[in-house]
């Protein structure tokens, strides 16, 4: 028995969420979500939930990819996983992505927000 607060049989038309209120899709490929991508920061980093997605600072501009190389090499190193484990599926040329990273066990998500902690 897991002792994550929710349980993975959930009704159908209802997204099961992270503890912080981010909706996410499991599969065998791994898990998928949504990231809110603000372009151009000071310094590239994970904020926390924004909207029913996770929102990620980048320093690199939206020219050429950069912005989603950025978001790419920084929810890897994150998260633990190779670059190649993070794929965008959705969403290239917006600020809203769909992220699908393979691999990952929802312990590694859990760690990620405790040790981010709030934003004041």
């Amino acid at each position: 028995m897991s002792s994550f607060p929710f349980s993975r049989a959930t009704a159908p038309h209802r997204q099961p969420e992270f503890p912080t209120g981010i909706p996410y899709t499991e599969s065998y490929e791994g898990i998928v979500l949504k990231a809110q991508v603000v372009p151009r920061a000071s310094r590239s980093e994970i904020v926390g939930e924004h909207n029913g997605a996770l929102r990620i600072r980048v320093a690199a501009a939206p020219v050429d990819g950069a912005a989603n190389e950025e978001l790419v090499r920084l929810l890897a190193r994150a998260l633990h996983v190779p670059r190649s484990a993070v794929e965008i599926i959705a969403g290239r040329s917006g600020k809203l992505k769909t992220v699908r990273v393979a691999s990952l066990e929802l312990s590694a998500i859990r760690k990620l927000f405790v040790s981010q902690g709030p934003k004041r």
